[in-house]
């Protein structure tokens, strides 16, 4: 049930009759007609612009098309008032029992109760974390992970048929700087000082690699130079790194469906097969490119080069995916991982990068652009920095990490329903504050808590129902402005979940939850001055058991919500 798209449908049933009679012409396009909340809350339960874009088409006044409008909309029995306001714009009020009913809606539903068949099992696939197999996660990378585990749950919830992918970047420079730093935990780990280098990873973390290198090759790899050792301790180290990144993950609840591997783009041909399909396009030459202004770019060379004509699909300058020495760049293997990706037949391609990829952007669009003849989209999203707090002070580095907080860090001070949750409530491209004095404090300042509270709340009352056997039934009528107010909340869910799916903003979520938390702690505290809207009515089992299908629903829908930021509801608050 989406009871915006409901009446919508009944508005667009009305403009049809309008047609058929002669009122409007035919041939208009009624996609524009919105139903919305209207900005004021006091000019009613919903509004529509239908009016307003059929005007001009229609070449008639918009004043003229609501008032017919209006009285249509007024036969139908769940339109108590429908008024012109302004210039022609619609207010509709809905009767009481259309809130009821949307209460009675949910309870049928369950946590599908705002499922969408917006998708249409459209296959999308997202790719988050992607991290370097260097070491464990920090906190960067936790919003990454948060954030695109929650936008592909709630693209599942709106109908689209989801891949999660992790990209492992195991085919540059850095794994190799990996091999040399676990050899020197493999020194140390044979009795000699570990000589970390400048530019190697300190980290504490690559301590257990050093020792089962130990383990595995005994004192055999110590007197041999480094051509011999460092294919297999590359791929040694590359494979615990990611057993590690894939026990943070956990222990942030992210399952990923695939891992793919940028080395199996080396020496496989499938580099050169997805540049051949640019260069069957004529995108790819041989050129020099002008110095840039300002800071040079690594990819740039005052030699011809192998070039991407990237500006043909909207990028700033042409990129270079061939060196003039013949090794490719940076750029070549990721238009080739998007490539195979495209090749896997997804109707949509999402990438969520850290901030710091920005300039990466333009060009990866282009590229896919020119891969699927514009027919695939690639939707990128940045996650800005996030500043880590406590006891009012930046939250220190990691020991363990060698030079960042690590998302273990973060998880084992708060849990993973606190962090899940904190890093949803600002969106992706906004910088986040994680003060872990904050995140943990039980008041309505901390969103965690206070939609928590909510659904512990419920659960609480749901208990001394069934210790009073109150036997569960439908909602009664609802005629307190708090329980209206309450069901309205919850009849906007299933409008949210599509706003929130189409543009990729799981953060909405958590704005959407904690505003309907605010409805329900306000119906609570009425409930206290006004004993007749207490859940719970004493002496009263049958009263009690429709009162209490309101508190039902809210429980169901925070529930249905946390499921898509992946976090667990709280049954009761410590």
């Amino acid at each position: 049930m989406n009871l915006f798209a409901d009446i919508r449908a009944l508005v667009v049933q009305s403009l049809d009759q309008m047609v058929s009679e002669g009122v409007l012409p035919e041939g208009l396009d009624f996609a524009n007609v919105a139903v919305e909340p209207p900005r004021d809350a006091a000019h009613g339960d919903m509004a529509t612009n239908a009016a307003m874009v059929l005007a001009k088409p229609a070449g008639k006044k918009p004043r003229d098309i609501a008032e017919v409008l209006v009285a249509k909309l007024c036969e139908d029995g769940r339109i108590e008032v429908a008024e012109v306001a302004g210039p022609g714009f619609i207010n509709l009020r809905l009767g009481a029992a259309v809130w009821a009913d949307v209460v009675t809606k949910v309870l049928s539903a369950g946590t599908d109760f705002g499922r969408s068949l917006m998708g249409q099992s459209q296959s999308v696939n997202v790719e988050y974390v992607s991290a370097n197999p260097t070491g464990p996660l920090h906190v960067g990378h936790t919003r990454g992970a948060v954030f695109g585990d929650a936008l592909a749950s709630l693209l599942d919830f709106a109908g689209y048929d989801v891949t999660r992918e992790y990209y492992i970047n195991d085919g540059g420079a850095q794994v190799d700087v990996l091999a040399r730093s676990a050899y020197e935990r493999y020194r140390e780990a044979c009795g000699h000082a570990p000589e970390i280098a400048e530019g190697l990873y300190p980290g504490d973390y690559l301590v257990p690699v050093g020792e089962a290198l130990k383990e595995k090759y005994g004192e055999s790899l110590l007197d041999k130079p480094e051509a011999d050792w460092l294919d297999d301790v590359r791929d040694f180290a590359t494979e615990r790194m990611l057993e590690m990144i894939r026990e943070d993950l956990a222990a942030l609840g992210v399952t990923m469906d695939k891992f793919f591997s940028e080395k199996s783009l080396y020496g496989t041909g499938l580099i050169e097969k997805a540049l051949k399909a640019l260069d069957d396009k004529g995108l790819i030459y041989q050129g020099v490119l002008e110095p840039p202004k300002g800071k040079v770019p690594e990819d740039w060379e005052p030699r011809e080069q192998t070039l991407f004509r990237s500006t043909a699909h909207g990028d700033d300058v042409d990129r270079p995916v061939k060196k003039s020495d013949g090794s490719w760049t940076y750029f070549a293997p990721d238009i080739a991982y998007h490539y195979d990706k495209v090749s896997r037949g997804y109707d949509q391609l999402i990438d969520v990068f850290g901030a710091d990829h920005g300039g990466y952007v333009k060009r990866m669009k282009a590229a896919v652009a020119a891969l699927s003849d514009g027919k695939v989209p690639l939707d990128i999203k940045l996650t800005q920095l996030v500043k880590l707090y406590k006891n009012g002070e930046p939250f220190k580095m990691s020991k363990r990490a060698g030079n960042f907080v690590t998302l273990r860090d973060v998880v084992e001070q708060v849990g993973p329903d606190v962090t899940r949750f904190v890093m949803l409530t600002r969106k992706n491209d906004a910088p986040l504050d994680f003060d872990f004095d904050k995140v943990l404090e039980q008041s309505k300042d901390n969103p965690v808590f206070y939609v928590q509270y909510a659904h512990a709340r419920v659960r609480s009352v749901l208990r001394k129902a069934e210790e009073m056997g109150v036997t569960l039934t439908d909602a009664a009528d609802l005629t307190d402005e708090a329980e209206i107010a309450v069901a309205k909340k919850l009849a906007e869910w299933p409008r949210l979940v599509e706003i929130a799916a189409r543009g990729h903003e799981p953060h909405r979520v958590a704005f959407y939850l904690y505003e309907l938390a605010s409805e329900f702690h306000a119906l609570w505290n009425k409930g206290n001055e006004k004993p007749e809207l207490r859940f719970l009515q004493d002496g009263n089992p049958a009263a009690s058991a429709a009162k209490i299908a309101l508190p039902r629903a809210v429980a169901v829908v925070i529930s249905a919500g946390l499921g898509i930021l992946g976090v667990t509801p709280a049954e009761e608050m410590r």
